[in-house]
């Protein structure tokens, strides 16, 4: 059981703690060129916490989607290529992204950016092209939060599967493989409905691969969650214990039914589905339906429901329960991208979400407008000031 790994977290752990050695990896060095609102700027930062405090617009959240890019995926806000490149900047130049990543291993050195010429985008690791965005996730894991996602548990449940997924990766890195793949085949798949429906053998092949990693993909989701309310139900402090759950039909056949056996009715709803599937342009069924369920415990209501504030605390709660179980699991953490998360806590949260920061010995990046609510970390955290796209040692 999580409980007997893993030691819950205190309701307001010592800060001292913060200078705890850290084991996981953490980035030492992020340098940009062409990136937003940054021509050039470089970062040279330790484990542990990072604080970026300044006004409105200064840059800090661009920093951070950054650091997003590290890790597989289109980055905290989920945008093309061609958006990252700076305002302004020369038509020949090309947006990038580098850092040294320091680990139990030694330094890696990732890199990522806009090929010249084209919008794709590239990656390579330790000055080899990587093959896919998937390499990433064995070098480092990142999650985030971001006012944004304020309305995670309101809006559709594309943004939630891809949150869940984010924190799988910190505990098995395959499992961005299998996303990749999964989007891969839908993509194959819609492209033969559309222009070859009557290659029957072609479709058969196709929806065997998507039948077989779709529910490797939902049972890693399955396994996760079970994993993830362990250690919630394992929690103390002041956060929320939130009821979270798998949802989705693969999801629920996987909880009553062999695996092979979801795959074959799997299989068999794709190709009885071709029609109406090329008729309508998407896939009706399959892992890219399911959904993680939450439930604040206390009130006993659907997430969606509680406050803004309920809702944050919620998302802070399943992600440092991830850490831990990433640390307890794996012996490592993934980095943490707090955006604006301290001014929606109040004392007593922001008090044990400081504390756990130290006691996982996690390197979490933290923006604010007001330096004040950082006060608790003096002498336990970075201090950098962000101002018009200029960072300073605060």
């Amino acid at each position: 059981m999580i409980a007997a790994r893993n030691q819950p977290a205190n309701d307001a752990p010592s800060l001292p703690s913060i200078r705890k050695p850290v084991v996981s990896a953490s980035v030492a060095r992020l340098t940009l060129t062409e990136f937003r609102c940054y021509s050039a700027a470089r970062i040279e930062a330790r484990p542990g916490a990072v604080v970026l405090t300044g006004p409105n617009g200064a840059g800090k959240t661009n920093l951070l989607e950054a650091i997003s890019l590290l890790s597989p995926g289109r980055g905290l806000r989920s945008v093309r290529s061609a958006d990252f490149q700076r305002i302004g900047a020369h038509p020949d130049a090309v947006w990038g992204v580098a850092a040294t990543i320091v680990g139990p291993a030694g330094e890696t050195l990732v890199g990522t950016g806009r090929e010249a010429g084209s919008e794709r985008r590239t990656i390579q690791i330790d000055g080899r092209l990587g093959r896919s965005q998937a390499a990433l996730a064995e070098i480092l894991s990142v999650v985030w939060l971001t006012p944004h996602m304020d309305r995670l548990f309101i809006e559709g449940a594309k943004a939630r599967r891809r949150f869940l997924d984010r924190l799988i990766f910190g505990l098995d890195p395959a499992h961005a493989g299998r996303v990749t793949r999964h989007d891969l085949g839908l993509r194959q798949r819609a492209r033969l409905l559309a222009e070859r429906p009557g290659e029957a053998a072609w479709l058969d092949a196709v929806e065997a691969e998507l039948a077989a990693t779709g529910v490797a993909l939902a049972a890693a989701r399955v396994d996760m969650v079970g994993r993830l309310a362990q250690a919630l139900d394992a929690a103390t402090g002041p956060f929320p214990r939130p009821i979270i759950t798998a949802q989705g039909p693969i999801e629920a056949r996987l909880m009553q039914e062999p695996a092979l056996a979801v795959e074959d009715w799997l299989k068999a709803g794709l190709a009885r589905n071709r029609s109406s599937d090329a008729a309508q342009g998407e896939t009706q069924i399959g892992a890219h339906r399911g959904d993680l369920g939450v439930t604040y415990r206390e009130k006993n209501v659907p997430a969606a429901l509680t406050s803004t504030g309920e809702q944050k605390a919620m998302l802070v709660a399943i992600i440092l329960a991830a850490a831990r179980l990433a640390m307890a699991e794996r012996g490592r953490t993934p980095i943490l991208l707090l955006d604006e998360v301290a001014a929606h806590l109040d004392e007593a949260r922001r008090q044990a979400l400081y504390g756990e920061i130290g006691a996982l010995g996690v390197q979490a990046w933290m923006t604010g407008t007001d330096r004040a609510l950082f006060d608790a970390l003096d002498g336990a955290a970075q201090h950098f000031s962000i101002r018009d796209a200029h960072i300073t040692p605060a």
